[in-house]
């Protein structure tokens, strides 16, 4: 039966696949697998509105020189100090970027790229004299087979805590995210907003670097929803649509990983890859197929 931590690149018999599908570790995964997808698909709606997935890549850096301040502290890396660790590098960094553009004249994405390569090379210099590096690959491009049952318990919160605050403020979320101005007009509080979708947005990403890593979870966090925005013009479908996709998407590349025996958390990135180019090319709406159709009507009725 194959170890958690120890993927090969040969697939493995049918035999052993059911044998794996079996194992409680591997249950877990899925269920994680599940969770993380549909969390972090659902808010990938507000990342493509917002257009911000250039701040999700700087923001799953900064989760690399908080997992080793962590380590150089308590001098073991574990999940709860690695997730800790993580969770408070990306809110200072984000929600710093924030407040400084909020402050003064710089804009948020100069500062947050000055913040993240400042603490990103912190990182570097850090994760040097912790004598962990060979371990920190796995918090750099996810295992998600590794996860415990407290690992699950947290990611059932953030979950919880992500989709419900997100379906409560969703109207004050998006006026903020179209019209700001608009939005204070009719009273809503502009800036409380703007943090509040800062902070979930780092819970999210948080909570997708056990599968992922923190280089690859920004995958999670835009395709889903760019994925469903090819085929419906309905804002609410980029949620529940992208929390589908990244659900589904995630449990299919667990399994596709275990048959192949692949590392997960590429996994999960290349078949939300695949669907996003399958659905560029054959979207009845905006796929290049039709685009390519329509294109050539002219012409084939000038030669009629």
């Amino acid at each position: 039966m194959p170890s958690p931590t120890n993927q090969r690149l040969n697939p493995i018999s049918v035999t052993d696949f059911f044998q794996t599908l079996d194992t409680l570790f591997f249950q877990r995964a899925l269920l994680a697998a599940a969770v993380i997808g549909f969390t972090n698909g659902f808010f990938s709606g507000f990342v493509l509105l917002q257009r911000s997935a250039l701040s999700i890549g700087a923001l799953s850096h900064t989760m690399l020189p908080g997992i080793a301040t962590v380590v150089l502290i308590t001098g073991v890396l574990s999940q709860l100090g690695a997730f800790v660790g993580a969770l408070f590098a990306a809110l200072i960094v984000g929600l710093g970027s924030v407040a400084v553009a909020r402050g003064s004249r710089i804009p948020q994405g100069t500062a947050l790229a000055i913040f993240f390569t400042t603490a990103f090379a912190a990182g570097i210099i850090i994760q040097r004299h912790t004598g962990t590096a060979a371990e920190l690959e796995n918090w750099l491009f996810g295992n998600i087979l590794a996860v415990s049952n407290s690992d699950l318990w947290t990611f059932l919160i953030i979950a919880t805590v992500t989709l419900t605050l997100s379906t409560l403020f969703m109207r004050p979320l998006l006026i903020t995210l179209f019209e700001p101005h608009v939005a204070a007009a009719q009273g809503v509080k502009v800036r409380s907003m703007q943090y509040l979708l800062f902070g979930l947005l780092i819970l999210a990403l948080v909570a997708s670097f056990q599968a992922l890593g923190s280089v690859l979870s920004i995958g999670l966090l835009v395709a889903p929803a760019a994925i469903v925005s090819l085929f419906t013009n309905k804002t609410s479908w980029l949620f529940w649509g992208g929390g589908i996709i990244g659900s589904l998407g995630s449990v299919i590349a667990i399994l596709l990983s275990a048959a192949a025996e692949t590392p997960t958390g590429p996994s999960i990135v290349i078949v939300l890859g695949c669907i996003f180019i399958l659905a560029c090319i054959f979207s009845p709406r905006y796929g290049l197929r039709r685009r390519k159709a329509i294109s050539l009507r002219p012409t084939r009725h000038h030669q009629s």
